[in-house]
């Protein structure tokens, strides 16, 4: 049996599918409510429905210029790169060692959403964490998902000619990672670790139009917070690809002069870095 396409929708991705796929049998993959990005039944329910899940991975929002956008942080995970780009920064990390994805672990300042760790004989010797950022919606996208649907030829659908529609909460998403990151990242600088925000380029875009971003530059292996941001492109067969488009770094002081707050002053680094510069002549330089 062949089944219509569909384009031209808000809704791009639904349980991991691109709408826009050819011979989709949607009766039976909005039934099954599984996400291939966790292996399990999509956790994103309805309020007043708990057990339907809405499986809505990504949209396209915007009149004037469209973008496509990731509102499901579980996409993100999609294939594994938001992982595999984070490698690098396990600097004790060796051949022969286990590498693990470890899912919500409690550190002062809150949850990590992810630890990448370095294992060696069941003993961690090196992790990273990993925050994973999408753009929230105002609104929902329910009814949109329901004229998908309808039009895709599901039966026994409500809503779908609802005429109510979403937004991006933009400046709320941004705050709140932001200021999540600033209470966390002193605990991976104490420890000399790096935390990364994985997130879509065009959110990166955004914080750095509305945020003090102009002293933060291109990833340095020496500064423990790290942004990597991602494209969300289309491919030939119409499924998305998540390609990594940018990296960038800061501490945390970079962090809170981004967020203008005055970053506490950190006497006993300041004591030393004057004993150095006290010391400092021509007769110190390293000659090679």
């Amino acid at each position: 049996m062949s089944y219509p396409a569909v384009t031209n929708q808000k809704v791009l991705e639904l349980f991991g599918i691109s709408t826009s796929a050819d011979d989709i049998d949607w009766s039976s993959i909005v039934e099954a409510q599984h996400c291939p990005f966790i292996g399990q039944q999509c956790w994103k329910i309805r309020k007043s429905q708990p057990d339907i899940a809405i499986g809505t991975c990504a949209v396209n929002y915007g009149i004037r210029n469209p973008k496509d956008i990731v509102i499901c942080p579980d996409r993100m995970l999609g294939n594994g790169m938001i992982f595999m780009d984070s490698i690098h920064l396990l600097r004790l990390h060796e051949p022969g060692n286990e590498l693990h994805k470890l899912p919500q672990v409690e550190i002062p300042g809150g949850n990590v959403d992810y630890f990448l760790a370095s294992v060696r004989e069941d003993k961690v010797v090196d992790f990273v964490g990993i925050e994973v950022q999408t753009l929230d919606t105002t609104g929902t996208v329910w009814p949109d998902r329901q004229r998908f649907l309808e039009l895709a030829g599901v039966d026994r659908l409500d809503d779908f000619d609802s005429t109510k529609s979403f937004g991006m909460n933009w400046k709320m998403t941004a705050k709140t990672i932001l200021v999540q990151l600033h209470h966390k990242i002193e605990t991976f600088e104490g420890l000399g670790k790096h935390l990364v925000l994985a997130m879509q380029d065009v959110l990166l875009h955004y914080i750095k139009q509305q945020f003090n971003f102009g002293h933060i530059g291109s990833a340095k292996l020496g500064h423990s917070l790290q942004f990597h941001s991602y494209s969300f492109k289309k491919r030939d067969d119409h499924q998305r690809k998540l390609q990594l488009a940018s990296r960038l770094s800061t501490d945390a002081q970079g962090m809170s002069t981004a967020l203008g707050l005055k970053a506490p002053a950190n006497i006993e680094l300041q004591e030393i870095l004057d004993k150095l510069e006290e010391k400092i002549s021509t007769a110190t330089l390293l000659k090679i």
